[in-house]
């Protein structure tokens, strides 16, 4: 899965209208308003690098609430949980490495 981050500047006052506009795209899985030189940030997913060609210049940038987009693309993803799983590799329960019990 290929994923952008989609920086969004909308018209005043339109944040919301443009968050639910951008939810009604399937590539769109996520929209967040925040604050900053930012209105609203999307994550967008695609299977093939041609399909992210098409959503963020023409489907996204094109609406009209939207005034401006800064798009980065994702080269990796990395989550909590993965980097748990990473970092617990070949780590047992304390009880199986030989730590004392409270019992004795």
């Amino acid at each position: 899965m290929i994923a952008a981050v989609v920086l969004i500047n909308t018209e005043r006052g339109r944040i919301a209208e443009t968050a639910e506009l951008l939810l009604d795209l399937p590539e769109v899985a996520e929209v967040y308003s925040v604050a900053g030189a930012y209105d609203l940030v999307a994550i967008v997913r695609v299977r093939e690098y041609e399909q992210m060609a098409e959503v963020v210049p023409t489907r996204l940038a094109g609406m009209p609430t939207i005034v401006k987009t800064t798009t980065l693309m994702a080269f990796q993803c990395y989550s909590k949980r993965d980097l748990e799983r990473m970092w617990g590799i070949g780590l047992d329960d304390e009880s199986e490495l030989g730590e004392p019990s409270a019992e004795g």
